[in-house]
């Protein structure tokens, strides 16, 4: 069993995704023992699987779990995880919009501090972020939302990138339903129902040019989803 697996959601990602897996190597080889890289490619149509090959035969420690058909980026996720090998297991999004830098102190929160989950947050204080007003007010009002209506705690549920300790996330990975967007905020929420620990890490972090974001029907979706998994869990307490 390696240390750390980190996986990158990758879809349509063909002029990123290279650039990602080398930054990600360089920060891992700072501070990592042992470490391996699962490029979850979610039924990419722009050669993001010829990418992720190449890769994977450059470097013996890059893995590539290609899926035909587009299934989400929560799906691509989970069947990555249940892959992978490692005792914290990582994700972060190809497009590095969070500095990756920070890859060793949030490993550290599950490695040394003994955290069950650490989430970057653009939300908190020492934070540093670039990006529109309207994506910064969408998301104050989705993640107050969360907390209103679900009771998590967390100020951030959809900074892509957080690490997990293996066995609280294998619990997790099959009560989750959300196969896209939302499955970090389920995640989080069913994570905070059973009482495992989550700490929060302030993130530097950078809107990205090409987000596969969609402002408006993505909000209105997320917040929809916001609603059923609130009523799933008002019926089944």
């Amino acid at each position: 069993m390696v240390e750390f697996s980190i996986g990158l959601p990758a879809y349509n990602e063909a002029n990123t995704l290279e650039n990602a897996v080398t930054k990600v190597m360089k920060a891992l080889e700072e501070f990592a023992h042992s470490y391996e890289i699962i490029i979850a490619e979610d039924g990419s149509t722009d050669g993001t699987d010829k990418v992720a090959a190449l890769l994977s035969e450059r470097y013996p420690l890059v893995k590539h779990l290609h899926i035909e058909k587009r299934l989400g980026r929560g799906a691509a996720l989970k069947n990555a995880f249940k892959k992978a090998s490692g005792k914290i297991l990582v994700y972060m999004d190809v497009d590095l919009a969070t500095n990756v830098g920070q890859l060793e102190s949030l490993v550290k929160a599950i490695e040394e501090e003994e955290y069950d989950l650490a989430v970057g947050s653009r939300m908190l204080s020492k934070s540093r972020v670039e990006r529109s007003r309207t994506r910064h007010l969408f998301s104050i009002i989705y993640n107050f939302m969360v907390r209103a209506m679900l009771g998590s705690k967390v100020k951030d549920h959809q900074c892509g990138f957080k690490a997990f300790r293996r066995e609280p996330l294998m619990q997790l990975l099959d009560e989750v339903a959300a196969s896209h967007w939302f499955w970090d905020t389920e995640l989080i929420v069913r994570a905070f129902r059973k009482g495992y620990t989550i700490k929060e890490i302030p993130v530097e972090w950078t809107s990205g040019h090409e987000t596969k974001v969609r402002l408006i029907e993505d909000s209105f979706d997320m917040a929809w989803q916001v609603i059923k998994l609130w009523w799933q869990l008002k019926w089944s307490s």
